[in-house]
């Protein structure tokens, strides 16, 4: 079973992550994709690209980098696509490699699998995103019919509901994708399960950081950013985006050949 990475990588510092990691990702994936944002140096660009099984691009607008990723992993043709935020997957790689490795090996046997946060590591974030993300989740697993943590960045698709999300959507919906594209599947009939882990816990703490952050770094970066009111705006901002796209999304009409089960 063939398993390609998508992934958008707004690179803070984990190069040397990366590297470090780099044999586990080319061990269990038969390919990854990645998308970076406007402004990233072209020499990291570069590197990625001389690296086998790997293609990497720069997004003329950062607010398609979800879906030119998805775009750029359904080209290796490959069985599943995993897409996960870059910095949330090397956090999950480094803390709990026997969990990660465990859920890849069930990704086949799903068309959907959204991958939340369990209580622990959801408690790990700080407030602003815990209590804006709360609100955005609730709205869209009401629009889903069934509870789940929608904004781990952490999603998989077999190769067909990875085609219909791209045929279906929008470059420009940015995070927004947290509710669009289980959503697509699901006024396509497609069904959207759900897991929850505990490795996909709060990653900025790990920015321009030697190895992932420790819970005690976590806890500390997560007062200062809840220090400043802006980073509250910021996810008021991102939460009221998602649930807009959700809400879009349901209302929308798909054409009737597009509406078929895999």
């Amino acid at each position: 079973m063939t398993i390609v990475l998508a992934t958008a990588w707004h690179p803070r510092g984990e190069k040397t992550r990366f590297r470090n990691l780099l044999p586990q990702l080319q061990d269990a994936y038969s390919g990854i994709a990645f998308s970076l944002p406007p402004g990233v140096e072209t020499d990291l660009v570069e590197q990625l690209n001389d690296l086998p099984q790997v293609t990497a691009f720069i997004t003329g607008q950062w607010s398609h980098g979800r879906y030119k990723a998805m775009q750029s992993a359904a080209k290796f043709a490959p069985e599943h696509v995993h897409y996960a935020d870059f910095d949330r997957l090397l956090r999950w790689v480094e803390t709990r490699p026997e969990e990660w490795a465990e859920v890849l090996k069930i990704l086949p046997n799903y068309d959907c699998l959204i991958m939340g946060r369990s209580p622990a590591s959801y408690q790990t974030h700080p407030n602003a995103l815990f209590e804006t993300e709360s609100i955005s989740n609730r709205v869209v697993s009401y629009l889903l019919g069934q509870t789940m943590d929608v904004s781990a960045g952490s999603k998989s698709f077999s190769l067909q509901a990875c085609e219909l999300i791209l045929a279906n959507s929008f470059p420009g919906n940015a995070l927004g994708t947290d509710a669009e594209w289980p959503l697509i599947l699901k006024k396509l009939g497609i069904t959207v399960d759900y897991i929850e882990v505990d490795g996909l816990d709060w990653e900025s703490a790990d920015r321009f950081q030697d190895k992932a952050a420790d819970p005690h770094s976590q806890r500390e970066a997560a007062k200062q950013y809840d220090a400043q009111p802006g980073n509250w705006s910021r996810r008021v901002a991102v939460a009221m985006e998602i649930v807009q796209v959700g809400l879009d999304t349901i209302s929308r009409d798909f054409p009737e050949n597009t509406k078929k089960r895999l």
